[in-house]
């Protein structure tokens, strides 16, 4: 490791760590290698609570327990959890779920957008993230992109065509601090050629690329940081759109 005036570039490319997930968690025997992380607490609770999918673990952090389903389609076993929310609990919870088992990994969740022609619900499918977090600079070198599996998002296009749902594929920008995304900071990312602002998917890129895994996102248009003034357009009570989002992540991920 080559030291730096700011420790924040000083990656290190030292496969072991300290703490090693694989050395505190064994892989499950019923653990499945294709995982949807799904950012919706509300449709997690729907699809999988009340015993409608079985437990088979519980990540733990300070805030709690946070269960890990698997669900049976199609003849195909799929694990589904919530990924925390940030870049760090998001790596975390990660790298404990591939230290268990799952190798093929599909986010959904939803992203503030920097163009108001992206409208509620629409869905857009993040190729590569800007690094504006701190969590990607301990897993890839800071000039390396943040980038998802090409395989996978192969895999989100082809559930998308199957049911003719319009996308837009592109770059967000991953940002550690919501009330910190100033005027000249959102326009600055919206001329790199981002659509898009969340806090987790350059996180998850990086985590995924480093440890070799597969990891592709789906998110929906959300509120809309593009104008005069913020609007949220309502975008977290779009319940219905939450799930069919869900839905094709599922989908998507039974194609890896």
């Amino acid at each position: 490791m080559q030291r730096q005036a700011h420790p924040i570039l000083e990656f290190d490319p030292n496969r072991e760590a300290i703490i090693e997930p694989r050395r505190v968690l064994r892989p499950l025997p019923d653990m499945p290698e294709r995982c949807v992380l799904c950012f919706f607490q509300d449709v997690i609770h729907s699809v999988c609570g009340d015993g409608k999918a079985r437990l088979v673990y519980q990540l733990s952090s300070q805030m709690g327990r946070n269960p890990v389903y698997v669900m049976e389609i199609e003849g195909h076993s799929v694990a589904v959890t919530h990924p925390g929310v940030g870049g760090p609990l998001a790596a975390a919870f990660l790298e404990q779920l591939i230290a268990l088992g799952c190798r093929s990994f599909i986010a959904c969740g939803g992203a503030g957008v920097l163009d108001s022609e992206i409208a509620v619900g629409h869905v857009v499918v993040p190729i590569s993230a800007i690094r504006d977090e701190g969590t990607s600079y301990h897993y890839l070198a800071a000039g390396q992109p943040a980038l998802a599996s090409d395989r996978a998002v192969a895999a989100i296009e082809a559930a998308l065509a199957h049911h003719h749902i319009p996308y837009i594929k592109g770059m967000t920008w991953t940002t550690d601090a919501i009330f910190r995304e100033t005027r000249a900071r959102m326009e600055a990312r919206r001329n790199d050629g981002c659509l898009t602002v969340e806090m987790e998917a350059a996180s998850l890129f990086a985590v995924a690329t480093f440890q070799g895994m597969t990891f592709g996102q789906l998110l929906y248009g959300g509120d809309d940081l593009s104008g005069d003034e913020w609007d949220t357009r309502d975008w977290a009570n779009r319940s219905s759109t939450r799930e069919k989002l869900f839905r094709l992540a599922l989908e998507a991920a039974l194609r890896l």
